[in-house]
C-alpha cells in the first residue's frame, strides 16, 4: 500500500503524507480540535499532529524538551527520559518558509494504557516546528510501543507493516500549510 499523499489535516488548512494503514482516530472517538491523531491498524503505534500555543518562555532545544515533558505529564507517564535532541534543517521541511526553528527529539516514557496497572516503556519521537509569526508551536509525535505488543504478521494477516522512523520523518517533512487563517480561528 502506498503512503497517503496530501492527506488533509485540520479541515484542509494543512496536509501531509501519512504512512500506510493510518486510521483517523476521530472516526473512532472524540479528538480535540487542535489535534489530528492517527493509529496503526494492527500495532499500538500512533501519530499525533498538534497545534499548540507558542511557548515563548523556552528557547531552542529546551522548547523540544519542554513539550516532551509536558506530553509525558498529560499522559501520566511514570518516567520520562530524553535520549537525543537535534535541530532539523528548515530547508528539508515543507513548512521551512514559515518555520523559525525546528527540533527532533527521541525519548522514552513509562506509560500505562487506560485501565492497566503495568506501565510499558514507549519510544517517543517528536518534531517541534516553531511558527512564531502565528504564535504557534506545531508538535508532531510518533509513539512506538514495545515490540512484544506488536502482532506477528504472517501471510494470513495482510495488515500494513509497522511504521518506521522514516515514515514519521516523511510526515514531518511533508507537513504543508495551505490556509494561515487557521491560526486566527484558534
Amino acid at each position: 500500500m502506498e503512503p497517503t499523499r496530501n492527506y488533509p489535516l485540520f479541515g484542509g488548512a494543512f496536509s501531509a503524507i501519512l504512512p500506510p494503514g493510518a486510521i483517523d482516530v476521530s472516526d473512532l472517538r472524540p479528538v480535540p480540535d487542535n489535534q489530528e491523531v492517527f493509529c496503526h491498524h494492527t500495532t499500538d503505534q500512533s501519530l499525533i499532529v498538534e497545534l499548540l500555543e507558542l511557548q515563548a518562555h523556552v528557547l531552542g532545544e529546551e522548547a523540544a524538551r519542554y513539550h516532551f515533558e509536558d506530553v509525558g505529564g498529560v499522559q501520566g507517564a511514570r518516567a520520562v527520559r530524553v535520549e537525543a535532541v537535534r535541530p532539523l534543517p528548515l530547508e528539508n521541511l515543507a513548512l521551512g518558509g514559515c518555520c523559525q526553528e525546528a527540533w527532533a527529539l527521541a525519548g522514552k516514557q513509562q506509560i500505562a494504557k487506560e485501565n492497566q496497572q503495568v506501565a510499558k516503556e514507549v519510544t517517543v519521537h517528536q518534531a517541534l516546528l516553531r511558527l512564531t509569526q502565528y504564535q504557534t508551536d506545531v508538535l508532531l509525535t510518533f509513539n512506538q510501543p514495545p515490540l512484544e505488543n506488536r502482532p506477528s504478521l504472517g501471510p494470513e494477516n495482510l495488515s500494513p507493516p509497522a511504521w518506521t522512523l522514516g515514515d514519521f520523518e516523511q510526515l514531518v517533512a511533508s507537513l504543508t500549510l495551505h490556509d494561515p487563517n487557521i491560526f486566527s480561528a484558534q
